[in-house]
């Protein structure tokens, strides 16, 4: 599948970090992760710290599948909200879920940190934007909801946003805990990391068959063989075609990243923001001074017609933050398209099928990509070291 359009935006202002290998010979292992993106090099990352013998494949070049189009907001709130969320799931599981996600983001700044902070990592406020007068009760419900939780938010008023913002909402929650990374420098950092522990990358290594067994897994490519122990699956939304059941509805993205901008007026702390319509409209901006913003979300029927949307989609998204925001000159720089997934109740897929021997999957679909994949790679870790972990239930197959 192509994930994503030719040109998204973190390769292009990162340029070539590092390079990696293909694989040329047979080798063996004790996990083979099948995926050298954001979430396989965390999932890679976490396993060689517990000491285990790790090889990565991935049929492109590391980072540049799905990795290379997100625009890395990290983010606790499920794109299910949790007044609905706990009438599928229950409330304390529903709780828990928000909870995790909360967590998730203060262990990606940890991450960051070991690794030399050198991955554009910024704490920041969020705000979910009421988009018409009819979301106000449902935000309002919301807001009660998250403070039930023990989850730090504020309900503003159409005055309060007024006073924030160049533009007016009928209300808003604001989020005192999210933050912004780039996912792509961040990946190569722990593939880095990897490598130093003896973790073996290859990329440009297309994974042809594999071959389940319960004495472990056999995975092909063009120019050798690697056997493993167990395997994980940190393909992203390609993951699908290896799965027995339909888990998600897969969807195409767009963003666009504009030229550094001179000032912020009207954007209040250059907060996340995004709104309760759907397909959502969200923006948040970079290290470096852009606005990096996304939306239009359509079903994903093939690369061609996603790709040829992205004119006009990303026109559309320039033209609604210029509404918002009259008093910031806003200049294109780059624009792309992804692929994405969502599923039906915003959780990811973590865990391993019992029709699979020895193979997990990581499947963090939705808008929490990120998060997601760091509680993937301690799920992982923890079921491979043999230990529990209380949110593995949350995110299993059979749930």
């Amino acid at each position: 599948m192509d994930l994503t359009s030719p040109h998204p935006f973190w390769p292009l202002k990162n340029g070539l970090l590092s390079v990696y290998p293909s694989l040329k010979e047979d080798i063996r292992c004790e996990v083979a992760v099948i995926g050298a993106g954001i979430t396989g090099s965390l999932v890679a990352d976490h396993l060689v710290r517990a000491g285990m013998d790790v090889v990565m494949l991935d049929k492109r070049e590391v980072a540049m599948g799905s990795t290379s189009a997100s625009t890395s907001l990290l983010q606790y709130e499920i794109d299910t909200p949790l007044v609905d969320l706990k009438n599928m799931i229950g409330e304390a599981d529903a709780e828990a879920a928000y909870r995790v996600c909360l967590g998730a983001i203060g262990k990606v700044e940890q991450l960051v940190d070991s690794l030399g902070g050198d991955c554009g990592f910024q704490r920041k406020k969020s705000v979910y934007l009421a988009s018409a007068a009819r979301d106000v009760e449902p935000l309002r419900a919301e807001f009660f909801a998250r403070r039930r939780a023990g989850i730090e938010v504020d309900l503003l008023s159409k005055n309060e946003v007024s006073s924030l913002f160049s533009f007016s909402r009928p209300a808003a929650l604001l989020s005192h805990q999210a933050a912004e990374v780039d996912c792509f420098r961040l990946t190569h950092r722990l593939l880095e990391r990897v490598q130093a522990q003896g973790g073996r990358v290859f990329d440009r290594t297309p994974v042809m068959q594999h071959e389940s067994g319960e004495d472990g897994v056999l995975l092909t490519t063009p120019r050798g063989r690697v056997q493993a122990r167990t395997v994980v699956f940190a393909t992203g939304y390609e993951s699908v075609v290896d799965l027995p059941d339909k888990i998600v509805n897969l969807k195409s993205s767009f963003a666009l990243a504009s030229e550094p901008l001179e000032s912020f007026d009207g954007w209040y702390e250059r907060c996340l923001l995004w709104e309760t319509a759907r397909p959502y409209f969200y923006m948040r901006t970079t290290s470096d001074g852009r606005a990096l913003i996304g939306g239009e979300d359509d079903p994903f029927q093939n690369a061609g017609r996603r790709d040829a949307l992205v004119p006009a989609k990303t026109a559309r998204l320039a033209e609604k933050f210029r509404e918002m925001f009259p008093r910031i000159d806003l200049e294109i720089a780059y624009t792309w398209a992804g692929t994405f997934g969502e599923t039906e109740d915003g959780l990811a897929y973590i865990g391993h099928l019992r029709q699979l021997p020895n193979c997990f999957f990581t499947l963090g679909f939705g808008g929490n990509g990120i998060t997601y994949s760091i509680i993937a790679a301690e799920i992982i870790r923890d079921a491979l070291l043999q230990r529990p972990n209380a949110n593995s239930r949350l995110f299993r197959f059979d749930r």
